[in-house]
């Protein structure tokens, strides 16, 4: 059942570094979580675990530009370095617990795809970046 506090994105927030990159993005996908350490032991009667390090992914897509500031330049120089930092939010700038903004420190961009698209159709970059370390902020 539906209630008022149904989220659909209309002014999410997409920064790598300090670059707003929101008008370029046409879709963005934060997976956050940890990774499952198994510590079971003996006497047990199932699988137990403890929480290990940060897992963080973000999937960008995001429209094809060519030039000094564009799409394709941005990623180029983020990719392979392990050190970006990516900001994002689902309502614009102003952090609230209706609009939390994730900081991810030190993902790596491990791959996109600055070439993607055929004849007649608008030309789409999808970037995947891995690791580092989230921090997740509600404060004004």
């Amino acid at each position: 059942m539906a209630t008022s506090n149904q989220v659909y994105l209309t002014n999410p927030t997409v920064l790598i570094g300090v670059t707003d990159v929101s008008a370029l993005t046409s879709s963005a996908t934060l997976t956050v979580g940890f990774d499952s350490l198994e510590s079971t032991s003996f006497g047990d009667s199932g699988h137990q675990f403890v929480k290990g390090l940060q897992s963080v992914n973000v999937e960008l897509t995001m429209y094809t530009s060519y030039g000094a500031a564009s799409t394709e330049a941005i990623l180029t120089t983020a990719l392979g370095t392990g050190t970006t930092t990516l900001v994002l939010s689902p309502a614009g700038a102003s952090e609230s617990a209706s609009n939390p903004e994730y900081t991810i420190t030190n993902a790596m961009l491990a791959t996109f795809t600055p070439i993607n698209g055929a004849y007649g159709e608008l030309s789409m970059i999808t970037a995947s970046f891995v690791g580092g370390t989230f921090a997740r902020d509600i404060t004004p």
